[in-house]
């Protein structure tokens, strides 16, 4: 029978349960089945920003199921760091690790870097659905996306996802409702105390609080928000976390268990890793350092090798043209040909270092647009608000945009970056005032969810033909994608097999031959490689028509933009230094912060 004692704390337990009941929403209970009616601009996007979100764990789940993955656990069943050995994966067919090892270890974050195509999210994702014989009592969070849009707030999105908690609670508090004094209610109120659950709500806003929400933004519902900050939501819910394509720079650096990241971004990844591991010729290499350590260490490693291999091919073709010039000499002569032909073949046997091999270069190429007279666009005491019951995003706003425009929107997020870019394309409309465009502007605009918009069984040559059917030649077509980073079998691949920066390439073909007078570019190196940003900005360079850029990216930014304008505060100002520093001014604004805090 239970105690006194027991029966007190059961008490108090069930009180608390109680409690927690009457403070429940109403909205809170029937929140599956009871979806908000659409209505304009933001509450739209929500409904149907969650109907993709089912599409695209539908598509996961294809991609699961096309994949095959073999490894053998080589550490200890108990330990909190993972190696696996002899790891292999394939994807409808294609190997893209080939008998390497997965070694992450407990405290360290780790980049995950090489080409698109190369298998990386094929990883994070095959580490995700447990594929990998990774030991259970290791939790593992894969996040690919920010939390979808919902009527629940950031700090309910964040307790839910301890999920022993809500199940403990949910029993006790059916059983308190049948008999209050039973041993099972008592050892589940045990259980709970055990695992601090009346501290559960502290411990979620303490998460949060990290990662840059104040109170009030915790109780603020997640369809509220901008992408950015429901990144940050999904990044609090993480216990051992992949994280794949983060583009906000939110608190990696903070991450005290294992991180494994896919990022482009030579910023995020010198200011988040303290490892490397570069997918190469389907094998994981591992380096210590940051991003710009791993240049330096592979670049004095690759430069040792080349010698290596010139001083072999040296070796091996002297004792050649020896062993061809006195193998049947002299007798003496003939032994020390013998002699070297056994060195010879030791060499061989052993194993031969083998030839550096660059990765191939890239070019993008936007058509020429041709000329038309300013002003192209006029934005004219522009205010903007998503609802009379929200705060202006943007207040009296005045500028213009020409051809020879080049600027880069910095801001916080939520400040209205990609929302201005919306304003100027048409797709939302001003609260107040006027936004001319010129009749025969062209705008292109490529942003983080244009490649959902893809027709995923065509394949990219088929999908292109099909817009452009101008263009009636395959071969002429064909070579339009390859400069596009697509050659031979991807082009007549189903575009849902190709990677997420592979099909950003298309993405790009696809725009390119807009023939836009006007690039507008959100967040446009999620998912390339660096070589292909690379290739990006040499072709925005050369591009004749004018460019608005939204980007974390500051190392893209030097390269293309011309001016910088800071999105904040209902407003628009321009910056009058570089990026760089910018970024020192965003750097002591974030100490300053944290040091308030």
């Amino acid at each position: 029978m239970p105690s006194d004692l027991a029966k007190k704390k059961a008490a108090k337990k069930k009180e608390a349960a109680k409690a927690r009941q009457r403070t429940k929403k109403p909205d809170d209970v029937n929140e599956e089945s009871e979806q908000p009616e659409p209505q304009r601009n933001g509450l739209t996007v929500f409904v149907s920003q969650l109907d993709l979100t089912k599409e695209l764990d539908e598509f996961e789940l294809r991609k699961t199921e096309a994949r095959a993955v073999t490894g053998v656990l080589a550490s200890h069943p108990n330990s909190t760091d993972v190696h696996i050995s002899s790891l292999s994966l394939t994807f409808h067919g294609q190997e893209l690790l080939a008998d390497t090892s997965l070694e992450l270890n407990s405290g360290r974050r780790y980049g995950l870097i090489g080409l698109n195509g190369t298998g990386k999210s094929m990883l994070l994702s095959a580490i995700g659905h447990r594929e990998i014989p990774i030991p259970e009592h290791i939790d593992i969070y894969h996040l690919t996306r920010e939390m979808a849009p919902s009527e629940k707030t950031a700090l309910q999105c964040v307790m839910e996802v301890d999920e022993q908690r809500i199940m403990l609670e949910k029993e006790a508090e059916r059983l308190a409702h049948e008999d209050s004094e039973c041993e099972k209610l008592m050892e589940l109120y045990e259980r709970l105390e055990e695992l601090d659950a009346d501290k559960a709500e502290m411990r979620a806003s303490r998460i949060l609080h990290g990662l840059g929400f104040s109170a009030a933004m915790q109780q603020k519902k997640l369809k509220d928000f901008s992408g950015g900050w429901r990144m940050r939501v999904a990044l609090a819910r993480a216990q051992v976390l992949n994280l794949d394509q983060p583009d906000q720079p939110i608190c990696c650096s903070r991450f005290k268990r294992i991180l494994v990241l896919i990022s482009h971004s030579q910023d995020f990844l010198n200011g988040v890793c303290t490892n490397i591991i570069h997918l190469h010729q389907r094998k994981l290499k591992y380096y210590t350092g940051n991003y710009d350590q791993y240049v330096k260490t592979r670049e004095e490693l690759e430069e040792n090798q080349m010698k290596r291999f010139n001083w072999e091919q040296d070796q091996i073709a002297h004792m050649k043209n020896y062993i061809a010039r006195f193998g049947h000499g002299s007798a003496k002569l003939a032994r020390q040909a013998q002699s070297k032909e056994k060195t010879l073949q030791k060499m061989v046997a052993s194993g031969l270092t083998e030839r550096v091999v660059n990765d191939k270069t890239l070019s993008f190429y936007f058509p020429p647009c041709g000329k038309i007279p300013p002003p192209v666009i006029m934005v004219q005491n522009v205010s903007f608000k998503y609802s009379d019951s929200t705060p202006h995003i943007y207040k009296n706003l005045e500028f213009g945009i020409d051809l020879d425009t080049r600027v880069a929107l910095v801001g916080p997020n939520g400040a209205g970056k990609s929302t201005l870019l919306k304003l100027l394309m048409g797709e939302l409309l001003p609260t107040d005032g006027m936004i001319r465009k010129h009749s025969h502007v062209k705008i292109g605009r490529y942003h983080q969810h244009l490649t959902e918009q893809l027709e995923l069984d065509l394949s990219p040559l088929e999908y292109m033909m099909k817009c452009f059917p101008e263009i009636k030649e395959k071969e002429e077509m064909r070579k339009i994608i390859g400069r596009y980073g697509l050659t031979g079998k991807q082009q007549v691949s189903p575009i849902r097999n190709l990677s997420d920066g592979q099909k950003c390439r298309v993405c790009f073909a696809w725009l390119a031959w807009q023939n836009p007078h006007m690039l507008f570019l959100d967040e446009p190196t999620n998912h390339l490689d660096i070589e292909t940003i690379d290739a990006l900005a040499e072709a925005v360079n050369e591009f004749e028509g004018g460019m608005m850029l939204v980007s974390h990216d500051f190392r893209l930014i030097q390269q293309v933009a011309h001016e910088i304008w800071v999105c904040e505060n209902q407003t628009i100002t321009k910056w009058n230094r570089d990026i760089l520093a910018y970024k020192e001014h965003l750097k002591s604004k974030i100490e300053k912060q944290a040091h308030d805090i």
